[in-house]
């Protein structure tokens, strides 16, 4: 069979960029072509960059390298997504042998632009990277913002960020924020409700300031209100990347009041000392935090807490690495992602303050998860004896793999089951066991369902 129409798709990074992914699949599905597994039976090889840091670079470099080294007289290779868009030209430097590189802001023209790859002679490739920002929604191309995964589907609701913080490289990759209209929105969570989608997972670079662009005010909050009117059937509505001093009590209370929103939020803090912060050119107002983490347990008592930090920040000192670990003893967040700081050269953070040698990183990053630890095997045990509402998501020997509202897809932990149960389904397990990030349970043959207004 012939592979001219034929295309091979593979998405790195982010939740964000594989709904990037899936939308470009949408529209090379749309002019004919059909998405294949196998690389060696397709025409156009792609791979969606990611760009954030230095490990997600090398991971591009090395998937697109691999395809080149594969590729025949009549297969393409593309390099689309962050790391095209943050480093342009340099990517052919990279990868010798490339076809085509086109960035983030003009993955919607991805049809016309294998077209002019195929047309051209030239030995160099293409490049594509126009200026501005285009957002697309459902009114547009008819292309869906939406990744389904199993039960669960990601929205993006949002593209870009308008925020300073000085180690992020995400303004430059996908510009200014851009809010998608709230009607394709909600459309789109209507057609996720009608597919039998178990849980709607709302994404953008920085959720809490969703509207802000469209002149809406606490348009995060309105948007959820309209979702819970417009798909009531969805069980679970899953809020990612809050953005510090954006949690407004409207949304606060928004999430408390509609059970379907599940009592999760996530927070990326990235420190919790406010020199530090102040040199992120982050929030560095530390009493917000704790005054809002206080307002969303008191309206929300169960409520999971993710966040995520950076240490060895350019000119982290021992103290205000040691105000870090007092913020996380005295907050107790159900999860914590630690993270060493990546040196990134077009970014304010490389003039911050002095680089912290990378041993003091590793044993920085080392003390803060074996802090968090016991923070989080005390949380697991508090749940052992209750029966919560858990997604299964796969089985196999036996045994039954799932989720609880507290578990975000791939970064959160599982709840493991006795028996091979449903999968996509929610089935009721109490728990009777908890580990570091995991908990165990059985099924609930008998008694009432538990569901989140249970709660």
């Amino acid at each position: 069979m012939s592979r001219k129409k034929q295309f091979f798709l593979l998405s790195l990074g982010c939740s964000k960029n594989t709904v990037d992914s899936e939308s470009m699949a949408s529209l090379l599905e749309n002019a004919g072509y059909t998405g294949v597994g196998d690389p060696e039976d397709a025409s156009v090889l792609m791979v969606n960059t990611c760009g954030f840091v230095e490990d997600a670079r090398q991971e591009s470099i090395g998937a697109l390298r691999e395809l080149v080294a594969l590729k025949e007289r009549d297969q393409m290779v593309i390099a689309a997504g962050c790391m095209a868009q943050r480093y342009g030209n340099q990517v052919a430097e990279w990868v010798p042998g490339i076809d085509g590189v086109i960035g983030t802001r003009r993955w919607m023209d991805i049809v016309p632009f294998i077209k002019k790859v195929r047309k051209n002679k030239h030995p160099d490739p293409l490049y594509h990277l126009p200026t501005e920002a285009k957002t697309v929604g459902t009114d547009e191309q008819g292309v869906l913002r939406i990744a389904a995964q199993g039960a669960s589907a990601y929205l993006k609701i949002a593209d870009g960020c308008r925020r300073p913080c000085a180690f992020c490289a995400i303004p430059e990759i996908k510009g200014t924020l851009v809010s998608r209209p709230p009607h394709a929105i909600i459309d789109e969570a209507m057609m996720l409700q009608d597919a039998g989608v178990q849980e709607l997972i709302l994404i953008a670079q920085d959720s809490t300031d969703y509207g802000s662009d469209l002149g809406m005010k606490n348009g995060l909050a309105q948007l959820l209100t309209s979702i819970t009117e417009a798909a009531p059937a969805i069980p679970w509505i899953r809020l990612m990347y809050a953005y510090p001093g954006y949690v407004t009590d409207q949304l606060i209370e928004v999430m408390a009041t509609h059970k379907q929103i599940v009592p999760y939020l996530d927070i990326p803090l990235q420190h919790g000392h406010r020199e530090t912060l102040k040199r992120m050119r982050r929030p560095a107002n530390i009493e917000w935090v704790y005054k809002t983490l206080d307002k969303l347990r008191t309206a929300m008592p169960n409520i999971a807490i993710r966040t995520t930090f950076i240490v060895g920040y350019p000119g982290e000192t021992d103290a205000e690495f040691d105000g870090l670990m007092q913020f996380v003893s005295d907050l107790k967040f159900d999860r914590v992602g630690a993270f060493m700081y990546s040196y990134e050269a077009s970014t304010p953070s490389s003039t911050a303050g002095f680089l912290v040698p990378k041993d003091v990183m590793e044993a920085r990053r080392d003390a803060l998860m074996e802090l968090q630890q016991p923070i989080s095997l005390g949380i697991n045990q508090s749940f052992v004896g209750q029966t919560l509402p858990i997604l299964i998501e796969g089985v196999g020997d036996g045994v039954s793999v799932g989720r609880s509202y507290r578990d975000a897809p791939e970064i959160d932990g599982m709840v493991v089951v006795p028996g091979e149960l449903p999968v996509g389904e929610m089935i009721p397990v109490y728990i009777d066991g908890a580990m570091t990030y995991d908990l165990t349970g059985r099924v609930v043959t008998d008694g009432p369902q538990i569901m989140l207004s249970d709660l």
